[in-house]
C-alpha cells in the first residue's frame, strides 16, 4: 500500500522524489545554476502542498503489515486453512491471503503491533509464525539420541491396523508378515494384553495401543486422526480373523492405483463368512465394481449393495477418502454398521472410485471374538447383546445421515429463496 502511494506521489511530484534520489545518493543537490526568487518560491510552495498531500493519502489508508494482521474472531471460520504437503504452515498461503483480502473492511489494526497474527494457521495457532507450524504428525519411530534428521532410514508409505486379542496372536502373525517394511504396523489391542507380543519379530517396531473392550472403530476416531495419517498413501484398517494365504500387499496396491479405487477391499473367499454378493471374489477377473443381488435389493446399479459398496472388515482407503470417512464416523457408534452403505458419500464417482480386488483374496474366519467383551445382561449371553448393540446403532447411523441430508437441503432451499429477491 504504502509503494503504491509513494509511486503517485513521485508521479505528481517529480521534483520532489527527484531531489530526494539525489540526497539518498549522496550526490550534492544544491544546483550549479542559480535559480531565480520566484522559482525558489515555486519550489517551496510545491514542496509543501506535495508533503501534505502525501501525509493526507498516507492517513487515509490503514497500515497493512504481514505480521501484525488482526481479524475478528467471529469471522475465522470463514477463513480458508492451506497447508503444505508436510503438513507446514506456509508463508506463502498467507501472502497469498494477505493479497486477496487486502482490501477488505474486516481488518482491524491490533492494538500491540508487536503480535503475531496469521489467519491460515490452522484453528487456534493464529499467533503463530507460519515457518514454526506442524499442522501434521505421523507414526514414525524416532530414536532418543543423535541428529534427528538421521532417525529415518526409511519412510513407510502405507498404513495397517488391526484390532486385535492375544487368542488371535497366530493370525495375526502370518498376516503382518505379509505387509513389507513399507507399512507401518499398528495393533489395536482390546484385552489390555501387549507384552506377550514381544517375542513376535516384528512387533518391536510396531505401534501398540491397548484400551479394553473396544472397538476398531473407536480406536480409528481416536488414533487416525487424517491429520496423523497424512503421510500414508493407503490406510488398512482389518479385522483380526482374515485369512491372509492368498493376499500379497504390495501386488494389492499396484491394482488398486491401476483401476483407481479410493475404497476397496480384498475379494472374500465364497464359501466362508459371505453376506453380500458385492464382497464375493470373482476368479477370472482383477477387480470389479458391480454385482447383482437379490430381487428387489438395488433401487439404482449403481448404488450399494450392488456397487460402490465394501464391508467393514477389511476396507483400504486412499489418503484422500479416509479423511472424508473419519469426519463421517460417529463418536458414540462404536461398530460402525451402516458405515458401509455411506462411504459412497466420499467418493465421486463412487461406482468407479469403490471396488473390490478379486485376484488379492482373503478368507473371513468369523471367529466371534468382540462378543465375548460384552457383558450378561437379562439372562442374555454377552454376545447377544454386543449384536443387539450393533443393530441399534445401524438404525441410529441411518436416521442420522438421512436427517444431517434434509436439514442440509432444507436449509440452501431457504437460502436460496433468500438471496432470489
Amino acid at each position: 500500500m504504502r509503494s503504491a502511494i509513494a509511486f503517485y506521489l513521485q508521479f505528481l511530484f517529480p521534483c520532489i522524489y527527484s531531489q530526494k534520489l539525489v540526497n539518498n545518493m549522496g550526490i550534492l543537490s544544491r544546483s550549479a545554476v542559480a535559480r531565480k526568487p520566484n522559482e525558489t518560491m515555486r519550489l517551496i510552495v510545491t514542496t509543501f502542498v506535495g508533503v501534505v498531500f502525501g501525509f493526507l493519502i498516507g492517513v487515509s489508508f490503514p497500515t497493512l503489515s504481514l505480521t501484525k494482521l488482526n481479524l475478528s474472531s467471529s469471522l475465522l471460520p470463514s477463513v480458508d486453512l492451506s497447508y503444505n504437503e508436510k503438513g507446514k504452515s506456509s508463508i506463502s498461503d498467507f501472502y497469498s491471503y494477505v493479497k486477496k483480502n487486502s482490501s477488505s473492511t474486516q481488518y482491524q489494526r491490533p492494538n500491540d503491533t508487536s503480535k503475531i497474527w496469521v489467519p491460515t494457521n490452522p484453528r487456534g495457532a493464529e499467533m503463530l509464525p507460519p515457518g514454526i507450524v506442524e499442522a501434521k504428525s505421523d507414526y514414525y519411530l524416532r530414536r532418543l539420541w543423535g541428529k534427528p534428521s538421521e532417525d529415518l532410514t526409511t519412510k513407510p508409505r502405507y498404513l495397517v491396523t488391526f484390532t486385535v486379542g492375544i487368542k488371535q496372536k497366530n493370525n495375526i502373525d502370518a498376516a503382518v508378515k505379509k505387509f513389507s517394511e513399507d507399512f507401518t504396523i499398528l495393533l489395536f489391542h482390546y484385552d489390555g494384553i501387549t507384552t506377550e507380543w514381544d517375542d513376535l519379530e516384528w512387533s518391536q517396531r510396531a505401534i501398540h495401543v491397548s484400551v479394553r473392550k473396544q472397538t476398531k472403530w473407536w480406536y480409528a476416531k481416536r488414533f487416525l486422526h487424517p491429520d496423523i495419517v497424512a503421510p500414508y498413501d493407503y490406510i488398512f484398517i482389518w479385522d483380526e480373523d482374515l485369512g491372509v494365504e492368498h493376499f500379497n500387499a504390495e501386488e494389492y496396491i499396484k491394482l488398486v492405483r491401476k483401476h483407481g479405487l479410493e475404497i476397496s477391499q480384498p475379494g472374500l473367499e465364497p464359501n466362508k463368512g459371505l453376506t453380500w454378493q458385492m464382497t464375493k471374489r470373482r476368479g477370472d477377473r482383477e477387480v470389479h465394481k458391480q454385482t447383482e443381488e437379490k430381487p428387489g435389493w438395488c433401487t439404482d446399479p449403481h448404488l450399494p449393495p450392488c456397487a460402490a459398496f465394501v464391508e467393514i472388515m477389511a476396507p483400504v482407503f486412499s489418503r484422500s477418502a479416509w479423511r472424508c470417512v473419519w469426519h463421517m464416523i460417529q463418536n458414540d457408534l462404536v461398530h460402525g454398521w451402516g458405515l458401509d452403505f455411506a462411504l459412497r458419500k466420499c467418493v465421486e464417482p463412487a461406482h468407479e472410485k469403490i471396488g473390490v480386488v478379486d485376484s488379492q483374496w482373503i478368507v473371513h474366519q468369523t471367529v466371534p471374538s468382540l462378543g465375548s467383551q460384552g457383558e450378561s445382561q437379562n439372562g442374555k449371553a454377552p454376545w447377544q447383546g454386543v449384536r443387539e448393540r450393533c443393530r441399534k446403532e445401524w438404525t441410529m447411523f441411518q436416521m442420522r445421515v438421512a436427517n444431517a441430508e434434509s436439514a442440509y437441503f432444507k436449509a440452501m432451499e431457504m437460502y436460496n429463496s433468500t438471496t432470489a429477491h
